[in-house]
């Protein structure tokens, strides 16, 4: 049986609320509203919220001008004002969950989030939870706050998780057309959600029987991408070695239809998931008496990749006779991958912080980075003049950036580049390269 909030969603009428406008929710935001639901934005940054109120666009998988026609339109509006809360039929929850720093679970923007919304929660609205977190935090954490408003989920409210997959500078898929996994705390609350994507994505959308597979089932997609990744990290140092091109290798191996799929070395692991969400499973596995041992080993290798590269980067500049200490380094990319301006958990920031303790002298640029502060320090991208890069005593590219990076005046000015992302490939004269 069919209830008023379902009879929105489907014509679209419903008016949606998203809280946490950033790379998860921004995104989400601009296609619930190009779908035709109008959208109110919520984020405790003002700053934020006065940017989306002009159209103004701060996310790269957002389209500027579609961002500021829906503004237009009075589709997508945003607000730190939290009261708003109560208009809304739909509320998605896209904070961030961050680890500390002996990588436990920081879930205290999710349960603010739920507190918010438990103090304004009224009969007739839906809840989904998109912040990837661990199997259990919709039913163990969220739904404890919510029902002390005195409502019962399935029957006054509905509550469901669905995982984000929001993969920046991905050209192919977007938020748009992305399959969506969907699990509710009740069938009813499954049915809503549901509803709600297969209105706004051009993708399919998988129910599962409950928010705990849901919530695994993210795990799932990116400890199978850690535990890859650290394993081709493992075989580069072997390959480095036994004088073996791992980049030739794994082409190689490509080349087999079944049975394998690429995964590609680096200077580390970067950006909100891959880093952080494995161990949101290993912290919630000690519960039941269980250590995710593949998966804390997978984490070590990922760890100990950038001090592997700074110490190829220090024999490099022995065979040039020169010393890490006093060296003049410019690093070539901050952002975690190539081609955005993302630089949550950026391996390169690890570079920089294990070079300036050996006391290299280190510069920088990224075309998509113009500035930014790490660790107190306000770092500012250099010029890529002939006379600076001269100065250079090596270069190390630690971001696959394929635009805005003029690789041809580098290597054409300083001693050697390391490229630790295979981004030279197609140069044909190799003598200045040096791969990871």
């Amino acid at each position: 049986m069919v209830n008023a909030l379902y009879n929105k969603i489907q014509e679209k009428t419903a008016i949606v609320g998203v809280m946490g406008l950033g790379y998860v929710g921004l995104p989400l935001a601009v296609e619930k509203a190009r779908a035709g639901y109008k959208v109110i934005g919520f984020d405790i940054q003002q700053k934020r919220v006065d940017l989306i109120n002009k159209g103004i666009n701060y996310i790269g998988d957002v389209d500027d001008e579609e961002l500021r026609e829906l503004v237009n339109k009075g589709l997508i509006t945003a607000t730190t004002n939290f009261d708003k809360l109560s208009d809304c039929d739909v509320i998605s929850i896209c904070v961030p969950t961050p680890l500390d720093k002996f990588k436990q679970p920081d879930l205290s923007y999710i349960i603010q989030t739920s507190e918010d919304i438990a103090k304004r929660l009224r009969k007739e609205q839906l809840i989904i939870l998109e912040s990837t977190t661990y199997p259990g935090t919709t039913e163990e954490i969220v739904l404890p706050i919510l029902l002390k408003s005195g409502l019962k989920v399935g029957k006054d409210f509905y509550l469901a998780f669905s995982p984000e997959r929001v993969d920046p500078g991905n050209n192919r898929f977007k938020t748009r057309n992305t399959p969506k996994v969907v699990g509710g705390v009740t069938q009813k609350c499954t049915l809503h959600a549901r509803a709600l994507y297969e209105n706004v994505l051009e993708a399919p959308v998988f129910p599962v029987s409950s928010p705990k597979t849901a919530e695994m089932s993210k795990i799932l997609e990116n400890t199978f991408r850690l535990v890859n990744i650290a394993l081709v990290q493992e075989m580069t140092k072997v390959a480095e070695k036994m004088n073996v091109n791992i980049w030739e290798v794994i082409e190689a191996a490509s080349t087999k239809p079944f049975g394998y799929m690429p995964f590609y070395p680096g200077p580390g692991i970067g950006g909100h998931c891959i880093p952080i969400d494995p161990f949101y499973l290993a912290f919630k596995a000690k519960e039941f008496d269980l250590h995710l041992m593949l998966v804390e080993v997978a984490g070590q290798i990922a760890d100990d990749m950038p001090y592997y590269v700074v110490q190829r980067l220090g024999d490099i500049l022995n065979d040039y006779k020169k010393p890490l200490n006093g060296a003049k380094i410019l690093v070539l990319g901050i952002a975690y991958k190539g081609n955005i301006d993302d630089l949550r958990e950026s391996p390169a920031l690890k570079v920089i912080e294990i070079l300036e303790k050996k006391k290299a002298e280190i510069y920088y640029f990224d075309p998509f980075i113009p500035q930014f502060e790490h660790n107190g320090k306000t770092y500012t991208s250099i010029e890529l003049n002939d006379e600076i890069l001269k100065n250079m005593d090596g270069a190390i590219i630690t971001a696959g950036h394929t635009v805005g990076v003029n690789y041809e005046k580098i290597l054409k000015n300083v001693p050697f580049i390391f490229d630790t992302k295979n981004v030279l490939k197609d140069v044909k004269e190799r003598k200045k390269i040096i791969l990871l």
